[in-house]
């Protein structure tokens, strides 16, 4: 079959496609899915580069996320038939892990899709059926798997760790990610106040398509910390969601209000971060990390997803054989939104 691969670590050069895979085949209780379509992570980038302790089968199949149809059931599968479309929760958990009893399972040891364990941007795919979910005729696969980590980490983030409630306000530093765009979409669901933080003009502009009510582009106003103070009245704002790190963080304290939180679920500039600790204790701020979602969030976002409440941002979409462009243009920043693959 045909899949989308890393060789190895390293550069661009690593991401390859080949048709020499053979077919999975299901075991008991797991499904197998035909992938219609995938989409690149910013994850996939840090998988490609490798890390210390990261030990990979090579050839790798990338991608956490995917949507398709299910091919094969294998034995003791009740919720799924073959036809049924469905879309991937990219969380593993090993089946007999207490944490699945506390319905806070990403809370516990875990694998992501394409990270630890081989990811879905193949033609066929098996999966524990606890993974899947049935998508409505109405949703399409590209949107399905545009939505899926990104989705489900904004919302166990910002409603479930952080308890976003309507009337408070949210700022979003950096606008063309797909956890950010999903978290603008979110938060304005959910009666908040939206300001945002983009690298460009042009990027400012698509955050208040997604509905911001205040954006300010970096470009134009290096001191963004500062236009936040004032903008707010001296005040600082309820939540700030902070995913690029180093570059950032110090200005995101300068912006949060006394009580106020900052939600963590990456770190595109680099993780290592000096504070001023008289700042988050005399102020109160909590620093609230959080890593994927349990799959009752999986559920609760996709569904509000497939009634057309929230809606994937897909900034490019194209063939399984033009990952590594793809991985080109994350690296690089090219897009706004997620890249999708079609299988």
């Amino acid at each position: 079959m045909r899949a989308a691969i890393i060789t190895g670590h390293g550069g661009p050069e690593v991401v390859d496609m080949i048709d020499t895979l053979p077919i999975p085949e299901p075991g008991e209780g797991q499904v197998r899915i035909n992938i219609k379509a995938a989409a690149l992570n910013r994850l996939d980038l840090w998988v490609r580069m490798g890390w210390p302790g990261l030990k990979l089968a090579m050839p790798h199949i990338i991608c956490a996320d995917g949507a398709g149809v299910v091919d094969q059931v294998g034995a003791g599968v009740t919720g799924f038939a073959v036809g049924d479309r469905v879309c991937i929760d990219p969380t593993i958990v090993e089946p007999n892990s207490p944490a699945l009893m506390t319905g806070l399972e990403n809370q516990s040891r875990i694998h992501i899709l394409g990270e630890s364990v081989p990811g879905v941007a193949a033609e066929y795919v098996v999966l524990q059926q606890r993974n899947l979910l049935k998508m409505p005729d109405s949703a399409s696969f590209a949107e399905a798997a545009a939505a899926g980590l990104v989705y489900v980490t904004a919302w166990h983030s910002l409603m479930t760790r952080g308890g976003l409630r309507t009337g408070e306000s949210v700022l979003i530093v950096g606008a063309g990610g797909g956890v950010n765009s999903a978290s603008i979409q979110i938060a304005k669901l959910t009666g908040a106040t939206v300001y945002v933080i983009a690298s460009s003009a042009e990027k400012a502009a698509k955050a208040r398509e997604l509905g911001a009510d205040v954006v300010i582009s970096r470009a134009e106003t290096p001191e963004w910390s500062k236009a936040i103070y004032q903008i707010t009245a001296k005040q600082g704002v309820d939540y700030v969601i902070d995913n690029v790190g180093a570059d950032t963080f110090n200005n995101s304290i300068r912006c949060t209000r006394i009580g106020g939180k900052i939600l963590v679920v990456g770190n595109t500039s680099g993780p290592f971060v000096e504070l001023d600790l008289r700042q988050v204790f005399a102020r109160q701020i909590s620093i609230i990390g959080s890593t994927m979602g349990p799959h009752q969030d999986y559920i609760k976002v996709m569904n509000l997803v497939f009634a057309g409440k929230l809606k994937p941002i897909i900034g490019a979409q194209m063939q399984l054989s033009d990952a590594r462009h793809g991985q080109d243009m994350l690296a690089n920043f090219d897009v706004f939104g997620k890249i999708v693959l079609d299988v």
